[in-house]
């Protein structure tokens, strides 16, 4: 019996890539058949990766990829990769291409493991790759929209190696995973001496066809490409794991991460990304338990330290786990007076966040020396336009049991700012997925109060890029401060370009929304990626938002798959409902609630107000059928209640006739008339087409005509803005 001690994670990560390398083993001379390329990626040192296959014809390593011996090339994710010959599909009517790959946990999406083909502009031009993202694999005569995909419908694990080989021969693509056949698709049409004629310019390990996807982030190794379909034996014989071996793999993959200081319970993995049932023992099932469970000690006593041993396959690994006794009242209230913060405290201009609990249960009372101006519960009135600042000391008691403690804050409220008629409109929107920069955030300005008639603003480039989260950024919104000179900026975190996925992306998708902030939307400040949606969500799409009045907070707005609280793998069937939250901040946000649910999928909501009613206008999301003439266009209904979750109809079936199908619409009200504009995203089409009416409560919307737009905008915000604000703009972004 072996036993593992827990080791850093730095040296857990070299024990998983040496004891891999250790069980290497040559494939039976039957595979050698065929062989075209093979790549073992060994090397310590240069900038050739050798075609140890026979037929010479070696590769070149560029960028930052590092030669780790046995343990692989090295990829670091910027722009490190393998660069094959040309042409090496030519005359394949089958195929099988094998690598080891171990995928570094922080690997951005889209990726691929390698790509063999052509690439045309920014996008892939037929090809066959691999990812492990929803582990696929595609064979594409053209784009992504011509892809023949075989799938095993989830993520492949990272930070452990795996051996991931497709094959496809007479029409039936195979894919294992470590010798295991894992998925099966027949009746593919494509071979590939399909590809280009024959002609492959763009042939990788580490990189994508598609200029706008990541690099590959991990190590590669043992790279085979075969002129046929090999067998499921000879498959499994390249990637077979004896259950021994996937034991220690998988003790060797176990990370609790810090255990030296334990206040909450652990998660005890129970399976591993080999395979393996995971069993574990406690020393003290008192302290923590064989689930993870944790007791802490009662406060003022020692820590207690705990050995954990996780067993796989005969094999074992022991973790020392040390838990903090239970916090002392003095501590907590230490604990929650470090974390508590105002925020913008130099320059308020509107409500803002004080908050009535902390850390550990901890309770927050506010007091402020001026409540005429700010009130204990943070409600603010601004000085006039013209008149000074004023500083206001608020005094947070933060307590716990008996203990308690004081901070105080000096906050500046800023005066009103001088109220101006608008005099033109910006426009911000994204372009789609067909780009590498088209999921970033574009500007155009309108010419003028011609609500019609648009420049695109920064020669069309943009204006904003995501470095968060998916690093894709759709859908952006704009909304201005009811005291008008606060702007924020919030917009979908989601990266479509080169990946095609709808459906993984609304199972295992963001649950964060992107947001910037500024005072003269021009400097927008440092990203923000603030987690809004519940651990049921799939997805976080289109966020909006508009101030409610009658709670003095912003409600946001956005859709959402929610699946059961039994199925944490998101692998159920369900439908995109509209949720919200409030935030004074859009830092802090309430617990998302269900804003619209009429049993279907919707999305895309907006709203606007006229007179006391708010009119909201949502996407039908089903498909089109004779039964739901309307869906995919866009619904229109009101209330006298922003947050009411029964608005009354007014019209559907809104842009048909005049697009085929619509979608992210944004609503706005001329500056000079008693006339609204309503943009429609003919999503597969011309992007967004402007409707406009005279009358919102009759729900009829006229196609506009003479427009000019930006270059295909997609789902974003029309913002009506004055004179000086429209000029600012146009001399920031030329």
């Amino acid at each position: 019996m072996v036993t593992l001690r827990h080791r850093p994670r730095t040296l857990v990560a070299c024990l998983v890539a040496v004891v891999a390398a250790a069980t290497l083993s040559a494939p039976p001379a039957s595979a050698a058949d065929g062989l075209v390329l093979h790549y073992p990626l060994t090397e310590t040192e240069g900038a050739v990766a050798a075609d140890t296959s026979g037929g010479g014809r070696n590769a070149t390593v560029i960028g930052d990829a590092t030669p780790g011996g046995a343990e692989g090339l090295q990829l670091g994710g910027v722009n490190g990769h393998v660069k094959l010959p040309d042409n090496v599909l030519r005359g394949l009517t089958e195929v099988s291409v094998s690598i080891q790959v171990r995928i570094a946990p922080d690997q951005a999406t889209p990726y691929f493991v390698y790509g063999l083909g052509n690439s045309s502009g920014t996008a892939g031009n037929g090809y066959l790759f691999t990812t492990g993202n929803a582990y696929r694999s595609s064979i594409a005569t053209g784009n992504w929209s011509t892809e023949q995909t075989v799938t095993a419908g989830r993520d492949l694990a990272r930070g452990v190696w795996k051996t991931l080989t497709y094959t496809l021969g007479g029409g039936t693509a195979v894919l294992y995973e470590d010798g295991v056949e894992v998925a099966r698709r027949t009746g593919v049409t494509i071979t590939p001496a399909l590809i280009g004629g024959g002609t492959t310019t763009a042939n990788h390990i580490g990189r994508s066809v598609y200029s706008g996807d990541r690099h590959l982030k991990g190590s590669v190794r043992d790279f085979r490409l075969y002129d046929r379909a090999l067998t499921a034996a000879e498959a499994h014989a390249l990637g077979f794991v004896a259950d021994d071996e996937k034991g220690r793999r998988d003790l060797a993959s176990i990370d609790l991460g810090d255990t030296s200081a334990v206040t909450g319970d652990l998660t005890l993995p129970t399976t591993g990304p080999y395979g393996s049932a995971i069993t574990w023992r406690s020393g003290d099932p008192a302290v923590v338990s064989t689930t993870g469970a944790v007791t802490r000690p009662a406060p003022g006593s020692a820590s207690a330290t705990v050995t954990l041993t996780a067993t796989a396959f005969g094999q074992t690994r022991d973790f020392e786990v040390t838990v903090r006794p239970q916090l002392t009242d003095d501590e907590k209230v230490a604990e929650a007076d470090a974390a508590l913060v105002v925020w913008d405290e130099d320059d308020i201009r509107g409500n803002i966040t004080l908050p009535a609990t902390g850390p550990h249960g901890t309770t927050i009372t506010w007091k402020s020396n001026k409540p005429e101006v700010v009130t204990p519960t943070g409600e603010v009135t601004r000085p006039a336009f013209g008149e000074k600042p004023v500083k206001v000391q608020l005094t947070a008691e933060i307590r716990a049991g008996e203990e308690a403690t004081r901070k105080k804050f000096k906050v500046t409220v800023t005066p009103r700012p001088e109220q101006q008629a608008y005099e033109g409109y910006l426009f911000g929107y994204f372009t789609g997925e067909g780009s590498a920069t088209g999921e970033q955030v574009h500007f155009a300005a309108s010419r003028g109060d011609d609500a019609l008639k648009w420049d695109e603003l920064n020669q069309g480039n943009p204006v904003l890029t995501s470095s968060s989260g998916d690093k894709g950024v759709r859908d952006p919104f704009i909304i201005r401060s009811p005291e008008g000179d606060k702007f924020y900026l919030i917009a979908t975190d989601l990266k479509m370009h080169g990946n095609g996925n709808w459906d993984l992306v609304q199972r295992k998708g963001s649950r964060y929304i992107e947001v910037w902030e500024s005072t003269d939307l021009v400097d927008w400040g440092q990203q923000r990626h603030v987690l809004v949606s519940p651990e049921t969500a799939g997805n976080t799409w289109a966020p909006e938002a508009y101030y409610d009045e009658s709670i003095g907070a912003y409600v946001v707005f956005w859709a959402s798959k929610l699946y059961a609280e039994d199925d944490p793998d998101h692998a159920g069937n369900t439908y995109n409902k509209m949720l919200y939250a409030t935030t004074r901040d859009f830092r802090t946000f309430s617990e998302p609630q269900v804003w619209v649910d009429p049993g279907y999928s919707v999305i895309d909501s907006t709203v606007i107000k006229h007179g006391d009613e708010y009119y909201r206008f949502t996407k039908d999301e089903r498909n089109n059928t004779s039964t739901t003439p309307c869906s995919k266009f866009i619904l229109a209904e009101k209330s006298t209640q922003l947050r009411d979750t029964s608005y009354d109809f007014v019209a559907d079936c809104i842009g048909k006739g005049s697009i085929r199908q619509g979608e992210g619409p944004t609503v706005f009200k001329s500056n000079t008339e008693d006339r609204w504009y309503l943009f429609i995203d003919e999503f597969g089409g011309r992007g967004y087409v402007p409707f406009e009416t005279t009358d919102l409560a009759s729900g009829r919307w006229t196609l506009a005509t003479g427009y000019e737009l930006p270059s295909r905008p997609r789902h974003g915000t029309v913002l009506p803005v004055t004179k000086a604000e429209l000029d600012r703009v146009r001399a920031a972004f030329p």
